[in-house]
């Protein structure tokens, strides 16, 4: 049954009655909550009292109709690509706390998750909110707009950011000039370069993602 504001595919990590924890996991441009879910199914077996949850993105990809977008980037002009990243805040923060109403969770049991732009809509909205989640875990992404980001920052969320060093969609330097950003903003966070990876989620990413879940989890 549907329960939110946008479609998604849900895994329940133990029983849905004891959710103590949420994983709200975000596509790539271009993909889908079916995509991203993938990685869902390889954490499930280690979670408990968890439940992960992959939303399709709220417009169809402007240059993949098959697939979906957070926000538009057909074309090339940063003004009006965080103009449709902040549109797209509203969506995905009307989502979060519908989740949250429906579990009854608090923003510290919830992790915000993204591979590319996924991870890019996270860091934007994170910090809008009054609370701070749990974390923020990005694969592959950026800071859209760092002078728009350092006028919202209201939480100190912890962040884990991973990056393949061959990444050639989202250059690696990112990853870099987001730690240097946010250490300067006195928020906690992590980062890891894989070596001979692309632009995509390997198994190693994966694996340190999880060990960082399970680290903070709320059991």
């Amino acid at each position: 049954m549907q329960k939110f504001s946008l479609n998604y595919i849900n895994i329940v990590c133990g029983k849905e009655d004891s959710i103590k924890n949420c994983i709200i996991l975000f596509h790539g441009y271009g993909g889908d909550g079916k995509d991203i879910s993938t990685l869902a199914y390889s954490w499930k077996r280690h979670l408990d009292n968890t439940i992960i949850i992959c939303p399709d993105g709220h417009e169809m990809c402007s240059i993949n109709p098959s697939g979906r977008q957070w926000f538009d980037l057909s074309v090339d002009d940063p003004d009006y690509i965080l103009e449709r990243a902040i549109s797209a805040e509203k969506k995905i923060s009307d989502f979060i706390n519908e989740i949250k109403n429906f579990y009854k969770l608090e923003n510290k049991n919830i992790y915000l998750a993204g591979f590319s732009q996924g991870c890019m809509i996270s860091l934007n909205l994170a910090f809008r909110f009054d609370e701070a989640f749990n974390s923020i875990i990005g694969f592959s992404g950026k800071i859209i707009d760092k002078n728009y980001l350092s006028k919202k920052i209201k939480n100190n969320s912890r962040i884990f950011l991973i990056h393949g060093d061959k990444d050639d969609i989202v250059d690696p330097s990112n990853l870099l000039d987001a730690k240097d950003f946010f250490i300067r903003h006195k928020i906690n966070i992590n980062t890891k370069i894989i070596e001979n990876c692309g632009h995509n989620i390997s198994a190693e990413a994966s694996t340190l993602a999880l060990k960082f879940i399970k680290e903070n989890l709320n059991k």
